[in-house]
């Protein structure tokens, strides 16, 4: 608070415009200046008797009649003398003298009556087409909103100093409601103005909307400043998609294939989106468009993309584009996994088709290629989908465990599968990389490859996965190739087949030295150990023991020969035996031979000496299993024949024989003593096979007893070692049956086996549960029949293990 002095100036003026004294006092005070005056003058007065109603109306004349020429041309009025600085300095000045309430609903009333006449219009020149309206309501908002901008800019001071502070609606608000309110929410106006604008998207989705697009953005823009978009427009537009997207599908679905339908489904719905960015259609359009897309599209068309006939065709052809396609567009509405089933059904007859082929030596390598293929089919075309993923492994493990009793299994209900890859993996250990298919091996020579029958389409897919040739070695190609067998060996639940087969030609292999590689056998042994366990491979290991073991056996033997007085090397006979272990090893009949004198003398020297180490050990000499090497002369020069010992022993008979003279049937069969089925299969495999070191009289395929033989002094060869013994490593007809047969038996002793534990520890059991757990204990070895099951329990029931009760159940006989 200002003090002031108590002395005032002569004239008794106070002036306030000087600065208050100082609370310090000042270090050099001049006494001589005294104290300052405080003068106060009078303030102005204002005029008297101003008229600010008058003032107003003059102003607002003035502004009425710029109202009038914007409205009606404002560049014409802006030449007819109307200055729109003079007209927003009025507005100023009747603000400021607290006009601007006044002033503003004056301003409102006159764009109402404005805007109404504008609807007038448009109601009268309003034509027959909905799109005529939309483009006459677009013009008139563009007017609209270029006039109210020189409004506002002569307002602006209004809006400024009074709107922006109160809860009334700014010039730009005004500008909006007035044009909604009055124009667009028009009774006569509004449907039309949707309509116009909805027949222009369906002119657009079907190619009619020749320069019409940019009318439809300038219809969406007006949309959205007038904020009716969400309220007026959105519904309409959607409900017309979804009118036009239904019939779409429909005459789509009707006329086109599956793969067809897909493709221009995908193609319609990028359209759409499309559309969406092209006319900045809200988010939530896009949304809800996408969603009626997909539920028309997809979702209410899920039988007809799904249809097994469909899915067939795709998969036959092997079209992993149109497949991809498909499962690409269903899992749009996450509805890939329901490919599953019609896919699982395709798999399992295809696979079915393939095991009860009637031809089933390339049984496997269907199989192989069926999994390499939808293998590819599921990573790529179906994206990993763990649901198929499950159905492809349960499906493979469905069909090649089925099993039929025919010709094939000889009766039984053992599985072809087993067999079949047994005999693969002893092509492939026996060939080498050799023997892999070229439609199976990892680096190809050629993409043209031609593939078996049934899957003709598997090339394309591995094509996928192929590499250069020369990054795959022999080893490494044979190591993939049992890696893919194994893959469908797991799917084989009764091991039993595999392992008698596999079991007899591991034992040719190493009996007659015809592995391709020492560690690809190994290998495969490796695997099989730890897929199966070591009970499995067990007996497999021992052969391989027996036969290091014979190895060290022959070197002692063969050092003990040297030793000898009058040993002459390279003129005896070069004898190598394998002692095998009766118990690992399988079973071959005796087959009687007369062995040649100095072979038997060879073979009695060896048992000697055998003898001599191991006491109380007893030798059993299997001839069907020998082979050897014999040099023989023909008029062509000389050659190294390789053939069995039977070969052998039929061979030697002719040493003695003049030039041209012939051998019959029946002294063959007395001189070898072989029984006559071996006598005809040795014969023939002599005499009517490729390479013929006989010659049979007369001239046929099959051998009779009434034949004759003589040297065939034609034969020639380009190899000097010429392997004729390839008889021995073919499996007979019944050497097959009787595998089979066999199998079948241990199978019914495993399953009587079970029975019986489940008996002794339930004691009592109805008949269903006992078929039930009796499947459940001998799972790993296979899917009993139910029949076989209920023949065992028969037997057993005839042997006393157990007996019948009322009710259908049993009871276990201490």
């Amino acid at each position: 608070m200002y003090t002031f002095t108590s002395r005032s100036s002569p004239t008794g003026v106070v002036d306030l415009t000087a600065s208050p004294p100082s609370s310090r006092r000042p270090t050099n005070l001049n006494s001589a200046t005294g104290a300052k005056k405080l003068v106060v003058k009078n303030l102005r007065t204002s005029g008297q008797g101003f008229d600010a109603r008058g003032y107003l109306e003059k102003i607002w004349a003035s502004l009425e009649r710029g109202l009038d020429a914007i409205f009606s041309d404002h560049e014409a009025g802006a030449a007819a003398g109307f200055s729109r600085e003079e007209l927003y300095r009025g507005v100023e000045n009747v603000c400021r003298q607290g006009g601007a309430s006044t002033l503003y609903g004056r301003l409102e009333g006159r764009c109402k009556r404005e805007i109404e006449g504008v609807r007038a219009r448009l109601v009268k020149e309003a034509g027959d087409e909905d799109v005529e309206v939309l483009r006459g309501v677009l013009e008139a908002w563009r007017v609209w909103k270029e006039r109210m901008g020189v409004v506002r800019g002569v307002f602006f001071f209004l809006e400024r100093s009074y709107l922006l502070a109160s809860s009334k609606a700014t010039l730009a608000e005004l500008t909006t409601s007035l044009f909604r309110d009055v124009v667009f929410l028009d009774a006569g106006l509004k449907g039309r103005v949707m309509g116009g604008a909805c027949e222009l998207m369906a002119r657009e989705r079907h190619g009619r909307a020749d320069g019409e697009l940019e009318v439809f953005r300038q219809a969406v823009g007006m949309f959205h400043e007038l904020a009716v978009y969400s309220a007026d427009f959105e519904g309409p537009l959607l409900l017309g998609s979804q009118q036009y997207v239904d019939q779409w599908a429909t005459e789509t679905s009707q006329r086109e294939e599956v793969p067809g339908y897909v493709g221009l489904a995908g193609e319609c719905i990028a359209a759409e989106m499309r559309r969406c960015e092209d006319f900045a259609l809200s988010p939530s359009t896009r949304r809800e468009l996408l969603a009626i897309l997909e539920g028309d599209l997809i979702e209410k068309k899920k039988a007809y993309l799904t249809d097994y006939k469909a899915l067939s065709a795709l998969l036959d052809g092997n079209n992993v584009d149109g497949l991809t396609a498909l499962y690409a567009l269903l899992d749009r509405r996450r509805l890939g996994s329901e490919l599953r089933e019609p896919f699982d059904k395709w798999v399992d007859e295809t696979g079915t088709s393939i095991v009860f082929a009637k031809d089933a030596d390339d049984m496997v390598i269907h199989l192989l290629s069926l999994k390499k293929r939808l293998d590819h089919i599921w990573k790529v075309a179906f994206q990993r989908n763990e649901s198929i993923g499950h159905g492809l492994r349960e499906t493979f493990q469905t069909f090649m465990n089925k099993t039929k009793k025919g010709e094939a299994t000889w009766g039984t209900d053992n599985t072809k599968v087993g067999e079949m890859i047994a005999k693969y993996v002893d092509t492939i250990l026996r060939g080498g990389a050799k023997a892999i298919p070229t439609v199976l091996t990892t680096a190809r020579r050629s993409s043209t490859t031609t593939v078996p029958a049934p899957l003709a389409g598997t090339e394309v897919a591995a094509d996928e996965e192929a590499v250069d040739e020369e990054s795959v070695d022999e080893d490494a190609e044979i190591n993939i190739q049992l890696d893919q067998v194994l893959d469908l060996f797991r799917f084989v639940q009764g091991k039993a087949v595999f392992e008698a087969f596999y079991k007899k030609d591991l034992a040719r292999r190493l009996l007659m030295s015809r592995s391709a590689s020492a560690d690809a056998e190994r290998s495969m042994l490796t695997r099989l150990k730890t897929e199966c366990g070591s009970g499995f491979t067990q007996n497999l290991e021992q052969m391989f023991k027996d036969v290091e073991l014979s190895r060290e056996e022959m070197g002692a033997y063969r050092q003990r020969l040297e030793e000898r007085v009058g040993f002459e090397k390279g003129k005896a006979l070069d004898l190598s035996v394998n002692i095998l272990s009766a118990a690992a090893w399988p079973s071959y009949p005796d087959i009687p031979v007369i062995i040649p004198p100095g072979v038997k003398r060879a073979i009695e020297g060896f048992e000697m000496h055998y003898k001599s180490k191991h006491s109380g050990r007893k030798l059993g000499w299997k001839h069907a299993l020998a082979h050897c090497q014999m040099r023989a002369n023909f008029p062509s020069g000389a050659k190294e024949l390789v053939v069995s010992s039977f070969q052998a022993i039929v061979l030697v008979l002719f040493n003695n024989l003049l030039e041209g003279e012939k051998l019959p049937y029946a002294d063959i069969l007395a001189q070898t003593g072989l029984p006559e089925p071996e006598l005809k299969r040795t014969l023939q495999s002599l005499a009517c096979a490729r390479l013929q070191p006989l010659r049979k009289h007369p001239r046929s395929r099959d051998i009779s007893s009434t034949d004759t033989f003589t040297i065939n002094t034609s034969f020639t060869h380009k190899l000097y070692r010429v392997k004729i013994n390839a008889i021995q490593l073919k499996e007979t007809a019944a050497e097959n049956k009787e595998t089979h047969i066999r199998v079948a038996e241990d199978r019914n002793f495993e399953t009587q086996a079970a029975i019986v534990r489940i008996m002794k520890a339930r004691k009592k059991i109805g008949h269903a549960e006992l078929v039930g757990e009796v499947v459940k204990a001998t799972i790993s070895r296979g899917v009993l029949d139910v029949r076989d099951i209920k023949r065992n329990v028969d037997r057993l029931i005839e042997k006393d293990y157990m007996e019948r009760e009322e009710g259908g159940g049993y009871a276990y006989v201490a």
